[in-house]
C-alpha cells in the first residue's frame, strides 16, 4: 500500500490518497478540488470512495465535488457500527474507530494489514487535536486516547495536518499520553 499527502487549502489540511494498484481511496478532500483532482489524474488512479475523519470545513470542502466528479460514495461516522467490524472495499480492508475528543464524530481509520492510522485531527506528532470547538470534549480525548494506546505500537498515525508520527513515539514523547 502507497500513501499519497497532497496539502490542501490554507489550514493545510492533509488529504490522503491510499493506494494500491491503480485504485485509491481519499481520505478527507480538504478545500482544494484541482489539487486533488490533478494528483489523481497524473497517478493514473480509480477511486473507490471517500473516507472522512470527521466533519470539518477544513477536511470535507472538496466532498460534495469528489463525490460528483467521480461518481463514489462516502464512509463517515454515520456509518459505523463499532471498533471491530472490517470494512473491505475491493483490495483495502480496515476498521473505523470511534475516536471523540476534538470532534463528537472523529473517526480514526485503521488500516490493520499495514499498521497504519489515519486520525484526522484527533492526535497530531506530539501533540493532540483541540476539544474547545463544537461537539469537543476533554474527557472524551483522554478516554480516545487511552483506546488507541492499545493498539501496535508501530502503528504509522497520519494526522489531519503536520506530519506522520507513529504510536510508539507518541506514547513516549506526547505528554498528553503520560
Amino acid at each position: 500500500m502507497k500513501i499519497e499527502t497532497i496539502k490542501v487549502g490554507y489550514l493545510e489540511t492533509n488529504c490522503y490518497l491510499v493506494i494500491k494498484s491503480d485504485k485509491c481511496i481519499i481520505i478527507d478532500p480538504g478545500d482544494d478540488f484541482e489539487s486533488i483532482k490533478n494528483s489523481i489524474s497524473s497517478l493514473c488512479l480509480t477511486p473507490l470512495k471517500v473516507l472522512i475523519t470527521h466533519n470539518h470545513f477544513d477536511h470535507i470542502g472538496a466532498l460534495s465535488q469528489t463525490l460528483k466528479e467521480y461518481s463514489i460514495e462516502k464512509i463517515d461516522f454515520n456509518d459505523y457500527k463499532n471498533d471491530e467490524e472490517v470494512i473491505s472495499i475491493d483490495d483495502f480492508k480496515f476498521k473505523m474507530i470511534h475516536t471523540p475528543g476534538h470532534k463528537s464524530d472523529s473517526i480514526t481509520y485503521y488500516f490493520y494489514e499495514d499498521d497504519i492510522m489515519f486520525c484526522g485531527d484527533f492526535i497530531f506528532k506530539n501533540d493532540i487535536g483541540r476539544w474547545d470547538l463544537e461537539t469537543g470534549s476533554e474527557d472524551e480525548m483522554y478516554e480516545s486516547i487511552k483506546k488507541i494506546k492499545n493498539y501496535p505500537l508501530n502503528t504509522k498515525l497520519y494526522p489531519g495536518h503536520g506530519d506522520s508520527t507513529n504510536l510508539g513515539d507518541e506514547i513516549k514523547y506526547n505528554i498528553y499520553f503520560k
